[in-house]
């Protein structure tokens, strides 16, 4: 009885695997030269894929379900074994198990910096990075050009091969993204979903997919950033030449090589330059005589349906006013002949009646 058992236990009556981990992506079964039974028991869970290997050919592969392996069920496995008749004896076969659920814990980011021709700045240099993730959607194509007979291929394995291919691809899109820098930031969801769908395309060869792709970060050299800052702080002070005197008067008061008293002194003699300069333009004119003129009324010209103007009542005359020109000032709802216009009646009294015809 110690020999049947000894055999018996040789033979494999259950197949299957319990993933523990959470970077595996293939699993070859442990069978150490034991032979499967026929008509053993498959298991294959959700998010995975079985793939049975024959001599280092790849024979069947089983989706999510629970199988008994007969001939019936190994239709590629039992013309390769011979068969024909339904022999029901054990066989041996590598079982991998492949993982077909979604990987997230991938990351990605430029080593060296992305040359692109913004419309705005010029030529700049980018860097970027951010997150993505990857699934397995054909398992036998995995096998063939990536896993090989790897007992356990983990997603560090593949990891540096997806970088380079994102790297490689990531360039290209910004290159040729023809968008401006400072938009990128809003449009950052719609270049990672363009970017996976390529990505996607690219790794069909392989059996991989990239679902998910993600910009965390697009960032300019720090001299860059540092010009865009000062240009931010010119925008918000205004005007560059009191900018400037603003941060003279600053670095004079704050000046530590000089006397207290002295710093002091000029100091106030700073901030009072600073107060003039920053004065309306109007207070540093010379004091006029009287009152200054009344601004006159601008008026608009209609002629052949072409606007012209504005002009002032004097230019008006001599821009071809006659009683059946269109006119038309601020305040006027719309359009009127210049006859039905009372402010203009002294300039059509002198303004002379149109040629007769030759």
């Amino acid at each position: 009885m110690a020999l049947f058992d000894k055999i018996r236990g040789e033979f494999i009556d259950i197949v299957e695997w319990l993933d523990d981990s959470r970077d595996t992506i293939v699993w070859r079964f442990p069978r150490h030269e034991n032979e499967i039974k026929m008509g053993a028991r498959l298991v294959v869970r959700e998010s995975q894929v079985a793939v049975f290997v024959n001599e280092g050919q790849i024979a069947d592969a089983f989706p999510p379900g629970t199988y008994t392996l007969e001939t019936r069920n190994l239709p590629i496995l039992s013309t390769l074994k011979g068969w024909k008749y339904g022999f029901h004896s054990p066989f041996k076969a590598e079982v991998y198990f492949v993982s077909t659920r979604q990987f997230t814990d991938f990351k990605w980011g430029t080593q060296n910096p992305v040359m692109v021709r913004d419309p705005e700045f010029g030529p700049v240099r980018l860097r970027a990075f951010g997150s993505y993730s990857a699934r397995v959607i054909d398992g036998r194509k995995l096998l063939v050009e990536l896993a090989g007979t790897d007992a356990q291929f983990r997603t560090e394995e593949v990891e540096g091969y997806l970088r380079q291919m994102i790297v490689g691809r990531l360039a290209h899109a910004l290159g040729t993204a023809n968008m401006p820098v400072l938009d990128m930031a809003a449009n950052q969801h719609a270049m990672g979903r363009q970017l996976a769908e390529v990505l996607t395309a690219d790794l069909a060869g392989v059996g991989i997919s990239v679902p998910n792709f993600t910009f965390e970060n697009i960032s300019l050299p720090p001299e860059v950033e540092e010009a865009l800052d000062k240009r931010s702080q010119m925008g918000i002070l205004g005007d560059l030449g009191q900018y400037a005197k603003f941060q003279a008067a600053n670095a004079l008061e704050n000046s530590g090589g000089v006397s207290e008293g002295m710093g002091l002194g000029m100091g106030i003699a700073a901030g009072q330059q600073m107060a003039a300069a920053l004065k309306p333009e109007q207070a540093q004119r010379p004091a006029q005589q009287g009152p200054p003129p009344l601004p006159q009324q601008q008026w608009f010209l209609g002629v052949d349906g072409e606007r012209r103007g504005p002009f002032d009542p004097a230019a008006l005359a001599g821009a071809g006013l006659t009683p059946a020109s269109l006119v038309w000032k601020a305040g006027m709802a719309q359009w009127a002949p210049a006859g039905d216009v009372p402010e203009l009646a002294s300039l059509l009294s002198s303004t002379p009646p149109p040629l007769p015809p030759s």
